[in-house]
């Protein structure tokens, strides 16, 4: 299969307007993301696509390969959509442009889901240790069935603790997906869904449209920057590094 990385990196995100030019260490955050994905060395390309001059001239002035999207999108995977739709590829790796830490093994992982020919879409989740992250509004939750295929993404907690006697963990979804090209495309032609439009959750319209998300465990430690108090726990773990 031959597989890309497509970077969306939107410059006026709602909660952190400009968060993907926040300095971390001595790079841009969009700059660790980038460089990150191209180091795992699994894609025949990695592209960034974005809206944004800054953005772009902060890619391509260090030598790396960014597109322009050319129209206004509901979400990260309609912009990169955008840009597949005239690439030649099997699957399309959408890396958020604020996970800086992303790491080979769990890309590794996700691509050889799709060795399972009847996944569509893919992505990625880890165990929530921390009790005040499970509070978050930005740290979204996703619960599973048996064969890992996602039942509900929420911003809530979810599963509800109802009996504390029964220990279920509480899995973080990691905003990095997989999709065979044909799947992220019709995405782009369903409307926002009443589930999607209420969460602020894009993945939500594959599963309202019975498309499956099949999720990836993984265990090292991720964090999506999402809001200024997600910058200061970046910087923290970067310098536990």
């Amino acid at each position: 299969m031959k597989v890309v990385a497509l970077i969306p990196a939107r410059y006026a995100a709602s909660r952190f307007p400009g968060k993907l030019l926040q300095q971390l260490g001595n790079k841009t955050v969009i700059r660790y993301t980038y460089d990150a994905t191209v180091a795992t060395g699994l894609f025949d390309q990695v592209i960034v696509v974005t809206d944004s001059d800054e953005i772009e001239n902060e890619i391509i002035n260090a030598g790396g390969s960014c597109k322009r999207s050319q129209r206004e999108h509901e979400s990260g995977s309609d912009r990169i959509a955008e840009i597949a739709a005239s690439l030649s590829v099997d699957l399309i790796v959408n890396v958020q442009g604020d996970t800086p830490f992303i790491k080979k093994e769990p890309l590794a992982r996700l691509i050889h889901a799709f060795e399972d020919s009847s996944v569509k879409v893919a992505s990625l989740m880890q165990k929530i240790s921390d009790p005040k992250l499970m509070q978050e509004s930005s740290i979204v939750k996703v619960v599973t069935d048996l064969n890992n295929d996602a039942l509900y993404f929420s911003r809530s907690v979810i599963p509800f603790h109802r009996d504390p006697s029964i220990s279920t963990p509480t899995f973080e979804h990691i905003g990095v997906y997989a999709f065979r090209k044909k799947a992220l495309l019709d995405f782009t032609t369903w409307p926002v869904s009443q589930l999607e439009a209420t969460e602020k959750l894009e993945q939500l319209r594959y599963l309202e449209h019975g498309i499956k998300i099949r999720m990836v465990e993984t265990d090292y430690s991720s964090v999506a920057i999402d809001t200024p108090e997600d910058l200061e726990r970046a910087k923290i773990l970067l310098a536990n590094i």
